[in-house]
């Protein structure tokens, strides 16, 4: 069975990162930086999850803020047969890119509209995955609205995987973020942008979204980077810095970023932040 791509308008949550807005975190070279920079630092997080549930031939998954689609390929990789939901048109084309093979006709389709079409045309999903990081502020209602449209096309029972920060204690790179929430004062303080993980920030979403935990797991993601400028663009395609863009400028953000990132920057000028995430399993009921 071919992938499928659905462009799908959810809100800009940060909890999926890469349904930000069209601009800056749209634009084509924003996303070419995650594709190419960013969006492997999850890779861990993706395959432990992925290890945990089984995924396999037979597996039916469908891929909430699947961006330029790394983790679809991943699960491809594995047998599965994949579709993935996402506002960015950018990191959808880079997605279709991947999922594409390379002077085969198109297999993929692109489809401008709502959740529903991404329903399945066959059978139910048996696997939903919304990996981007709960704990950005803001959205929360919307993001469990979306998760709770999403089971109702999936089997009873299947797995919803969330994905988030770890202890703020064990993730370096919640300082250099915080860049992002004092240049964006007071509408930080309100709960807008990147905030700290709360203990129980996917259990909650899970609760919201009507959903039933069953296991968790952390996993050690670490940011490495071959430069500081790269680490610098890799930060800004994330789109948790969009809001900080807006209010303070792309060369005030830049440089309170860059040193920021200092402390991190290696003798061969590389750039190492060591990160925990936390996954949760819930199911739909």
């Amino acid at each position: 069975m071919s992938p499928t791509l659905v462009r799908h308008q959810l809100p800009n949550t940060g909890y999926l990162p890469s349904a930000g807005p069209a601009a800056p975190a749209g634009t084509r070279a924003r996303a070419r930086d995650w594709a190419e920079i960013q969006e492997r630092m999850l890779v861990p997080l993706y395959e432990a999850a992925y290890d945990r549930l089984g995924i396999g031939p037979g597996t039916r998954l469908l891929g909430l803020g699947c961006g330029s689609g790394l983790a679809l390929l991943l699960a491809a990789a594995r047998g599965a047969q994949v579709s993935g939901v996402d506002a960015d048109e950018c990191r959808l084309e880079l997605a279709r890119e991947r999922l594409t093979p390379d002077g085969m006709p198109e297999v993929t389709r692109l489809v401008s509209g709502g959740l529903a079409d991404a329903a399945p045309t066959g059978a139910a999903f048996t696997v939903i995955t919304a990996f981007h990081p709960v704990g950005c502020g803001g959205g929360a209602q919307e993001v469990a609205g979306a998760l709770t449209a999403a089971a109702t096309m999936a089997e009873r029972g299947s797995a919803v995987v969330l994905g988030g920060w770890g202890p703020v204690e064990r993730c370096a790179a919640a300082g250099v973020l915080g860049v992002a929430r004092r240049l964006t004062e007071p509408a930080a303080s309100l709960g807008a942008g990147w905030r700290p993980a709360g203990r129980d920030d996917l259990e909650e979403l899970a609760g919201r979204a009507g959903l039933r935990p069953d296991g968790s797991g952390r996993v050690a993601c670490p940011f490495g980077y071959a430069d500081l400028t790269s680490a610098v663009r890799g930060m800004l395609s994330t789109g948790l810095f969009d809001a900080a863009l807006e209010t303070a400028g792309p060369r005030q953000v830049e440089k309170e970023l860059a040193e920021a990132l200092q402390p991190y920057q290696r003798a061969d000028g590389t750039v190492w932040m060591a990160n925990v995430f936390r996954y949760l399993i819930a199911r739909t009921r």
